[in-house]
């Protein structure tokens, strides 16, 4: 929302196209037992629970979420990874439930390159990889889709990730990151306006490092692509506020406030009731200025 902003984008999302004129909010609905905050709120005794998605999905919809982010991986620190039979298990039988019944865009948090083909295949609209598309066949498989990537920036692996994270300059370092995978990208035939950046908020990186890079995400959208945060109930909160998981919506929209004026394009988050009406007052209070 700063004069650095990027310029409103329309990116085609499979079957719907989604207009980045003005800030987008993502609904976060992890197909998980352990993910860091909603673990086994979706998939309980190792079964994906239909009902509970529905009822979470109609939620974020009717608020106006325009995209959800459904994920069979947890990401979150210390995070153990799964096989990619159970990942696709878990993923696919969410698509397959919200897909028909709601008109929103599904994006899809995997890195893994049959996961993405096969997300793709169901209709999915976006790919979202924490791992910018650096495991084994995963730049080939997203580029065969066709679909905008997430690319977003992690120091090391969710199980090591948080143990010493360490930066010289973590904004330069993060661009360098993300400009360098943008390149690889169009190398393997992704074009860059299919490209969104996420520098990783809590992904191998201090409570410092994350406030730093919150206050120069300028900078980072200067880089010319749009910018998606992820900043809900993360841990940099507690690093200010005693808090827990269920008491950090005040902070989390705190946030999500300085995160769109400094130019983030798209917001992913738990609680997208309450940030939506964050959304309009930053939206309105943009608009007035102009």
């Amino acid at each position: 929302m700063t004069g650095q902003a990027v310029p409103p984008t329309l990116l085609a999302c499979g079957r719907r196209t989604l207009s980045l004129a003005s800030p987008r909010v993502m609904g976060i609905l992890n197909i998980t037992p352990d993910s860091f905050s909603d673990g086994g709120l979706l998939f309980r005794n190792d079964r994906l629970d239909a009902d509970a998605l529905c009822r979470s999905a109609e939620t974020m919809v009717m608020a106006g979420a325009s995209l959800l982010d459904i994920g069979g991986e947890s990401t979150r620190p210390g995070a153990a990874s799964v096989s990619e039979q159970e990942e696709l298990d878990r993923v696919m039988g969410a698509i397959e439930v919200v897909g028909p019944r709601f008109d929103v865009i599904i994006s899809l948090d995997s890195s893994s390159a049959t996961v993405m083909r096969a997300g793709a295949a169901a209709g999915i609209g976006m790919i979202n990889d924490v791992r910018a598309l650096t495991r084994e066949g995963a730049m080939e498989a997203a580029a065969a889709t066709g679909l905008p990537i997430c690319l977003m920036h992690m120091q090391g692996e969710p199980d090591t990730m948080q143990r010493a994270p360490d930066y010289h300059h973590v904004v330069d370092e993060v661009s360098k990151f993300l400009e360098e995978r943008r390149q690889s990208c169009q190398a393997a035939g992704i074009a860059a306006d299919k490209i969104i950046y996420d520098p990783g908020f809590g992904f191998g990186k201090t409570p410092s490092h994350n406030f730093t890079l919150l206050r120069h995400l300028p900078d980072i959208v200067a880089l010319g692509r749009p910018v998606l945060a992820g900043l809900s109930r993360k841990s940099m909160i507690a690093s200010v506020l005693e808090r827990d998981m269920a008491q950090r919506l005040p902070a989390s929209l705190a946030l999500a406030v300085l995160a769109l004026v400094g130019g983030a394009s798209i917001l992913r988050v738990h609680d997208v009731v309450e940030t939506m009406d964050a959304v309009a007052m930053v939206t309105t209070w943009a608009e007035s200025s102009l």
